[in-house]
């Protein structure tokens, strides 16, 4: 069950591994406007739950649905273990890296992870 769960001062909406795959926009958008109605300014998937898509760059689909979490304002956070996707893709890395030096997305490997970069 999604839930929303505030870490320092900040509101998540925690997705539970089990549920519909996210293969595109219109699943984003979905995220981010079940967020905005329950007042959530980040929301964390568990990486299991995107679609392999997602991590072939080339398919254009992370970053799609970055796009749209970017174009709300809504922090994203991919929650898991994803080197079995970066251990084959220089680009996916490069692309991990980029997303974490920023303040919107971030690939965490758990929710501990998630805490710490949300203390500020």
């Amino acid at each position: 069950m999604t839930t929303v769960e505030t870490i320092h001062d900040v509101p998540v909406l925690v997705c539970p591994p089990e549920g519909d795959r996210i293969r595109g926009e219109r699943e984003a958008l979905d995220l981010i406007g079940d967020a905005g109605y329950r007042g959530a300014r980040w929301v964390a998937v568990p990486a299991e739950r995107f679609d392999e898509a997602f991590f072939r760059l080339s398919t254009r689909v992370a970053g799609d649905i970055v796009q749209k979490f970017v174009q709300y304002r809504t922090g994203l956070a991919v929650v898991g273990d994803i080197s079995r996707h970066t251990a084959g893709s220089a680009a996916l890395r490069d692309f991990v890296r980029e997303c974490n030096r920023g303040r919107q997305t971030w690939f965490v490997a758990d929710t501990d992870e998630l805490r710490e970069r949300l203390k500020g």
